[in-house]
């Protein structure tokens, strides 16, 4: 196997940037089906981090990963060759290397997909001298060809830090503490990043496929989120996404200002919120629309994505929402659900402060129920707490190990409020609800 650049399998001048011919075809739905088999070897856990990857590309970009049925050009992704693809697609059987061993992050599996997308390390784009100094003194002269400039066609889009085709600024250095990529003018700039695409990522490839999308990537640890030309009206036969992806823990959403043509059902303009990165994940939110405030929005991981409908007809101002990022809780709007302190049934984390929040439909109530409660034991609950809130009703204290008998909502939400102090942690609870 001919490795180039580190985890390249080499055939010479190749580039989807400067290939037309290696591109994946666009079928006549207007998405690019990149067909793939997924080797034997991978658990479970390693498969759901394979969807979890390609799930971004299907939320942002019009690339869908599909399992490969009779294709005869597509990737075959195996655990092995270490971390490792060819540049764009070769027409036939090309393997992807994703090795359990060391390649099991979302960022590493996003890397070798792009590359097989066509694209090179950010770090040796054409106009990289502008943007980045290589110090070949670190570097050993066998590796030298890692960091040689490649011929790009960078799309009329800027360099980027953040990619995650860019290497580390330690990559490859024979002298420990020395740097072999160090950006400027600011020195201090982070770079090599695996936690997965960056916003110029999407960019790229949705510019280098000609995606017709209306999709964003909201990618730091917090910020806002509008609708298109807020405050003044949205554009009418609007069909946007915005995914939302914390460094960690879950996405907190909350809403300062709401206002979607209404209509029956929702039909014309609505709002719907996906507890996860595509539209196949469960819904938090299902269609909204109207005026009035949304109640804060927590999903369950560090990833939320918000669809934005409009018609042809009547539009609103739209939405302003804020998000950022929390170490536990969740918003419950489907009915018939299980609700746990984090980590169950294994021990919760000390220092914790989380809220769930469950909301019937208008007209109904939630009946509330616990199969098993396990919190740190004290005569006054000052420690370890659970309440529960519903309108002017509060339940609790609740702590130690205890039954807690069914609760009754007095409207149509409710709240459950977990706090856990420094010391002594169990294993918490788990609560189910349903609609009444």
């Amino acid at each position: 196997m001919n490795l180039h650049e580190g985890d390249v399998i080499l055939e010479k001048g190749r580039s989807a940037t400067t290939c037309t011919r290696c591109l994946w075809p666009k079928s006549a739905k207007g998405t690019i089906d990149v067909p793939y088999n997924l080797s034997s070897s991978y658990r479970t856990s390693h498969i759901n981090l394979f969807q979890s990857a390609m799930d971004e590309y299907e939320a942002l970009t019009c690339i869908r990963f599909v399992p490969r049925t009779t294709e005869k050009a597509y990737l075959n992704i195996l655990s092995a060759r270490g971390c490792s693809s060819y540049i764009g697609r070769t027409g036939g059987t090309q393997t992807v290397g994703l090795n359990v061993a060391g390649c099991m992050y979302r960022g590493i599996i996003q890397h070798e997909l792009n590359h097989a997308l066509g694209f090179v390390h950010e770090h040796i784009r054409s106009d990289r001298d502008d943007y980045v100094t290589i110090n070949f003194q670190y570097i050993s002269p066998g590796f030298w060809g890692i960091f040689k400039k490649a011929v790009t066609n960078n799309l009329g889009l800027e360099y980027d830090y953040e990619s995650v085709m860019h290497y580390d600024r330690f990559a490859f250095t024979n002298t420990r503490g020395q740097p072999t990529i160090v950006p400027k003018p600011d020195p201090n700039i982070p770079i090599g990043q695996r936690y997965g695409l960056s916003a110029l990522d999407v960019s790229k490839i949705n510019r280098l496929y000609q995606c017709d999308v209306c999709a964003n990537l909201l990618n730091n640890n917090n910020g806002i989120l509008t609708s298109a030309n807020y405050p003044s009206a949205y554009p009418h036969n609007a069909s946007c996404v915005w995914l939302i992806r914390t460094p960690s823990d879950q996405v907190s959403l909350t809403f300062s200002a709401f206002d979607i043509q209404s209509s029956p059902n929702c039909v014309s303009d609505y709002i719907k919120i996906y507890d996860g990165p595509t539209k196949r994940s469960p819904v938090l939110l299902d269609e909204t629309c109207g005026t009035g405030l949304i109640p804060p929005i927590v999903g369950t991981t560090n990833q939320l994505l918000v669809e934005f409908s409009s018609d042809s007809s009547v539009a609103g101002v739209g939405f302003k929402a804020s998000y950022n990022s929390v170490q536990c809780g969740g918003t419950f709007y489907t009915p018939n659900r299980s609700i746990t302190s984090p980590g169950y049934p294994n021990f919760y984390r000390p220092n914790l402060r989380c809220t769930y929040t469950v909301t019937a439909p208008v007209g109904k109530r939630v009946y509330l129920t616990f199969d098993d409660f396990e919190l740190e034991n004290d005569y006054y609950c000052m420690y370890d707490v659970l309440w529960v809130h519903s309108g002017d009703m509060q339940y609790g204290p609740y702590c130690g190990p205890r039954k807690v008998l069914g609760i009754t909502s007095t409207e149509n939400t409710l709240s459950l409020i977990f706090k856990s102090d420094r010391l002594n942690e169990s294993k918490g609870f788990k609560a189910s609800y349903t609609f009444i």
